[in-house]
């Protein structure tokens, strides 16, 4: 029913409960003099003020490099950096007391850094730069018919999950302790609270039933709120919980990561690039996070779909003054792919040619690889894009929309239609590994569990799927439960849309070891071949007859046979050189594409999404209609990173200053255009994926590109087609209103 499910600030509180807030550094940069927190200790309802020195342990929660205090002790290096705990009777009484924050800190400011930009002239850096090139980029521009070149900015983004980061630590025996962490990886948070604990790994039990909603966000950055709440816990020997406000959470954790790019790319006359040289700088934030690998996926997607034969890439991850940027929903693969494409929409702009044309030439084809060495042997962009190019009317559609901008003063159409090619694994080999746990009872019902967590994009359900085929059974006799660091060791984050990859083939192995064990326990009791043995609907056919499902579980069991079974897997083919970034970093690619039109008012820089139709390749889907709803909403989303979601930081004091729903915008129902056609490609995929589906979670977010290519057509028609828009995304209403005023002062 709905409602019915249970979220960590739904559980009920356990008697002595206390409750946890933060006291948040009041500057983007400065030294920590002293802090004088008696007076706050003395109001009545506080239990005690938890700082760095209260911490057992290591007081660090950086995901790969150790540069990221759980509380800050000597520097401060962001407006809203946590720098104390303040652990009271009740939640409000706790936000009150912590709010007094700069009451209670003497500080030295230092110069703060806000912009990438800035610092990527001041060569400020988290980790060192790198370098992806193949061929002679230098040389390939130099010596093309054409030359562009340029620079591009694109915001970051937050990822605004409906509940928000929390964690209830509870103190057990012997030592232990219990965390209830709305997380994406348990075992990190097992890892890192036993860091700061100053325990062992096996103290800890870390536990998810679901998420409301991650995107990223919760993959390395509920650390410090679970470490936070288990040093409290066993400091006072009490249980507490940490629920951050929305204003709170806004200005603590980092989000998408903004890009600028400058580049330089050479072509010929159909618009093929021969030579591309890019420099990507992101705003990594004050520490380093996860901005390696999302530099690096972006530095692996700038290809797209697109052969480039000969091309430079340099990225830049920048330290700034501002909240640590982390995983968000793609992990850099749209933030590498729409730099090819604004540079592919700016070549065809030059050679008076329709973008599509020029994209299509760009295409790889048979026997290419990508600039980091993987082949592109399973490439379906063609046919993709001739099905979605037939099926949208994209030629008429074309025509009609010139022929309306022609009479329309005001209000322009545009129209774009945009590929997606989007690697699947984690760039990091040892992750893309899972284990998984099946029980069957003597009764015939199953019990699953393994390594993903469930953060509404029905993993659950498509796991207990696996194991209800794998077994013959009825999906009602299968449950889910929640994810437990007890139940399943050393797993990996749910990200990277590995989930269903990797979790649905461990759990897929389980049961077929049970399943093999039951085959030989029928053919034994009831004659025939175990190989021969069938599994269906509930039924277990053997040696020409058949019986229940359960009823051969009871006598299985009544033969000692073993009804529960572990389950591993690993991706096979994989390798990676961090050092070269060469390698075959991802399994498998997935395809798509959009063709989006929309209108825009010309005196408003006000527009509409009119209509969307999608095709994307999700191979043999394990559940369309799941598959369908996590296209539909990663569209959304990714529009909304694109066209409205804009992310202000004050450029001398460093606050964020858009960190509440009254003043981040993101896509509501409004938005959603009326005509949205959403189709998945029939294709099997080539590799031995589980019942040879693809990953479905991040992919499409890049499909939305098409929109903000739209936008920019609108705004390219008061030219006549002749001026590139100058524009950034997100391509907000303000936005829009300079690029059509630079387009028609330049026309």
């Amino acid at each position: 029913m709905a409602g019915e499910a249970a979220y960590i600030d739904d559980l009920p509180e356990l008697a002595g409960t206390l409750h946890c807030a933060l006291g948040l550094s009041p500057v983007a940069h400065g030294t920590l003099k002293a802090l004088a927190l008696d007076a706050l200790r003395a109001l009545p309802g506080v239990v005690d003020i938890v700082t760095a020195a209260d911490i057992p342990g290591v007081n660090d929660w950086g995901s790969i490099v150790k540069d990221d205090p759980i509380l800050a002790d000597k520097e401060l290096n962001y407006l809203g950096q946590p720098v104390f705990a303040v652990i009271a009777t009740t939640r409000e009484l706790a936000r009150r007391v912590a709010a007094k924050a700069k009451d209670t800190m003497q500080i030295e400011p230092l110069p703060a850094v806000i912009a990438h930009r800035e610092a990527h002239q001041k060569g400020q850096y988290v980790l060192p730069p790198m370098h992806l090139q193949r061929g002679q980029a230098r040389a390939a521009i130099d010596n093309a018919p054409h030359k562009l070149k340029g620079s591009f900015d694109v915001g970051g983004q937050e990822q605004f999950y409906l509940e928000g980061q929390i964690s209830y630590a509870v103190p057990k025996e012997d030592g232990g302790m219990l965390v209830h962490c709305s997380t994406q990886h348990p075992s990190e948070m097992q890892h890192l609270v036993a860091h700061a604990l100053h325990v062992q790994a096996h103290q800890v039990q870390v536990e998810c039933r679901r998420m409301g909603g991650g995107f990223g966000g919760k993959e390395s950055q509920s650390a410090p709120f679970a470490c936070i709440a288990a040093v409290a816990a066993r400091k006072l020997n009490r249980p507490v919980k940490l629920r951050l406000d929305r204003d709170d959470d806004f200005l603590i954790t980092g989000r998408r990561h903004c890009f600028w790019y400058e580049y330089e790319v050479g072509y010929d006359d159909e618009g093929r690039v021969l030579g591309a040289e890019i420099t990507m700088v992101s705003r990594a934030g004050h520490s380093a996070d996860l901005s390696g690998p999302v530099m690096t996926r972006a530095l692996c997607h700038f290809d797209n779909a697109y052969w480039l034969p000969d091309v430079s890439m340099h990225g830049f991850c920048a330290k700034t003054n501002t909240q640590s940027n982390t995983a968000f929903r793609g992990f850099g693969g749209p933030q590498g792919a729409i730099a090819i494409e604004n540079i592919v929409d700016s070549i065809a702009r030059a050679l008076g040619c329709d973008p599509l044309d020029v994209r299509r030439a760009n295409f790889y084809g048979q026997g290419q690889s990508t600039p980091y060495g993987q082949a592109v042997d399973d490439n379906v962009i063609h046919e993709l894009v001739a099905e979605l190019e037939a099926s949208s009317d994209y030629r008429a559609r074309r025509d009609a929309i010139a022929a309306f901008n022609a009479t329309s003063p005001v209000l322009k159409r545009g129209l774009a239609l945009t590929p997606v090619k989007f690697g699947i694994s984690f760039n990091v080999k040892h992750f893309n590994q899972a284990g998984a746990l099946v029980h069957v009872y003597s009764d015939g019902s199953i019990l699953v569990n393994h390594g993903g967590t469930e953060m509404g994009q029905g993993l659950n359900t498509k796991v207990a799927q696996v194991v209800a085929h794998e077994l013959g059974v009825p999906f009602e006799s299968v449950r889910v439960t929640a994810t437990d660091t007890q139940k399943v060791a050393n797993t990996s984050a749910t990200a990277a849309s590995t989930g269903s990859d990797l979790n649905g083939k461990a759990a897929q192995d389980a049961a077929r070891q049970i399943r093999e064990r039951l085959a030989a326990c029928a053919a034994s009791l009831h004659g025939g071949e175990a190989s021969q043995v069938r599994f269906a609907a509930g039924q277990v056919e053997v040696n020409g007859r058949s019986l229940p499902f359960t009823e051969l579980v009871t006598a299985a069991y009544h033969e000692r046979v073993q009804l529960w079974s572990d389950g591993f897997y690993a991706t096979p083919g994989l390798s990676w050189n961090r050092e070269t970034l060469q390698g075959r970093p991802f399994y498998y690619f997935a395809y798509g594409a959009a063709a989006s039109e929309v209108i825009v008012d010309t005196l408003t820089g006000e527009w509409k999404l009119l209509r969307a139709d999608v095709l994307h390749d999700v191979g043999r889907s394990l559940n369309p209609a799941i598959d369908i709803g996590q296209v539909e909403g990663a569209f959304i989303q990714g529009m909304g990173w694109l066209t409205m979601e804009e992310l202000v930081w004050h450029p001398k004091t460093g606050l964020l200053t858009t960190h509440a729903p009254s003043t981040y915008k993101i896509p509501t129902a409004n938005d959603c255009p009326a005509d949205l056609r959403v189709r998945l490609y029939e294709n099997a995929n080539a590799e031995d994926s589980i019942h040879r589906s693809k990953a479905v979670g991040e992919p499409p977010l890049l499909l939305p590109f098409s929109v903000f290519f739209a936008i920019r057509d609108a705004v390219s028609s008061l030219g006549g087609h002749r001026v590139d828009p100058p524009l950034d995304a997100p391509a907000t209403g303000e936005a829009i209103l300079r690029a059509i005023g630079a387009v028609r002062e330049a026309a």
